[in-house]
């Protein structure tokens, strides 16, 4: 089997839960490559040295710019925070390498942009990462959409809320920092909804929103003094879709007792899908047709389903990280069929759009254009 050899930009949470994917998905899909974990690279030698012997890597680097000028690197994958995004991603189209990057894609449109630019003038494959789109409950939830099950669409509601903030001596980090992260909970966790928004229902023309700071210094880690928070807390938005459909976005850091809320409605002419990541084996369904007096819990585990069957048998679940290996999987496919993946750097822009007619309304007062 030939090979496909892997660089990882980055070893933090998503680095792992990226590593992972790699490790696992050989194991349970057939693959036209096989994926090889060659190097992880991160700025501290001692620190990337543990990470790449604890999460599966060959080699560990500490020179980005070096790792992706090597000939036999394959795949840069970056999983580093949104200031890095657009070097790395440049630098590793420029050296003709398949290009997967975590989301948001950038931390401004400008830069966004640019990564388009640079990948289609590079001439190489590129990919987004956004795993939530492949759970196969909402993979399922596509493919209902698109058989026309639940009819014209109407609205959707997306709600991302989490309290990991909550405690105003939570120390400062790079999410709350404009300049590293780009935007607060609007581009960390709003985003993921705004995507699964234009997968499951289409492009978003305009928005209103309005972006809230709860808690504006933090405790700087090994200081007595405090610093600036320069990025939203809370994000909130309405949407116009271009196919007529209307809908909301909520994201937050502040929703005290809520861990990893990702939840949407999609209502349409002829039913609704509900679904909920922190039950998400289940897609709740409601089909006008047939004697339905309410939502029904599909349980999302069949052989059937998308990816599932790849798995464990019916009813023994899937979780979280298991979307990752789907993601790696699809681009894995698209390499050996040289064909663009989904979602990719134009996806990315396009959400990046909305981010920043969203940042633009919360400032105007005012509907703003996204499209």
């Amino acid at each position: 089997m030939k090979k496909l050899n892997v660089a990882m930009i980055g070893y933090q949470f998503m680095g792992r839960a990226h590593s992972n994917a790699w490790r696992q998905v050989g194991r349970f899909f057939d693959l036209p490559f096989e994926p090889v974990m060659k190097v992880v690279c991160g700025r501290r030698e001692e620190e990337v040295r543990r990470a790449a012997g604890a999460l599966g890597w060959q080699e560990h680097a500490t020179s980005w710019e070096e790792v992706v000028q090597r000939k036999d690197i394959d795949i840069v994958d970056i999983c580093t925070p949104g200031d890095s995004h657009m070097p790395i991603a440049i630098a590793a189209a420029q050296a003709k390498k398949v290009v997967f990057c975590e989301k948001p894609l950038a931390n401004t449109l400008v830069e966004a942009e640019k990564m388009l630019d640079e990948v289609r003038r590079a001439g190489v494959l590129h990919m987004l990462c956004h795993n939530y789109r492949r759970v196969p409950a909402v993979t399922l939830a596509r493919q209902l959409i698109d058989e026309g099950k639940i009819g014209t669409l109407r609205h959707y509601r997306g709600t991302y809320l989490q309290d990991w903030l909550v405690d105003p001596e939570f120390p400062l980090g790079w999410r709350h920092q404009k300049a590293r992260a780009g935007s607060g909970a609007l581009g960390d966790i709003a985003s993921h909804s705004l995507d699964l928004a234009r997968y499951l229902v289409g492009e978003i023309a305009e928005v209103t929103g309005m972006l809230k700071t709860f808690i504006g210094e933090r405790p700087v880690p090994g200081s007595k003094s405090k610093a600036k928070v320069d990025v939203d807390d809370a994000a909130l938005s309405l949407l116009r879709f271009e196919n007529g459909a209307i809908g909301s976005v909520e994201g937050s850091r502040f929703a005290t007792g809520r861990k990893n809320y990702n939840r949407f409605e999609i209502n349409g002419s002829k039913g609704s899908l509900a679904f909920d990541l922190e039950r998400m084996n289940e897609l709740e369904v409601y089909l006008e047709e047939g004697p339905n007096s309410g939502f029904r819990n599909v349980m999302v585990t069949d052989a059937k389903h998308p990816y599932a069957g790849h798995w464990w048998p019916p009813g023994h679940i899937l979780g979280y990280e298991h979307s990752f290996t789907h993601t790696v999987y699809d681009l894995i496919l698209a390499v050996n069929e040289a064909k663009l993946p989904a979602p990719n750097f134009e996806d990315g822009v396009k959400n990046q759009r909305v981010l920043d007619a969203i940042e633009r309304s919360a400032a105007s007062g005012r509907w703003e254009k996204s499209a």
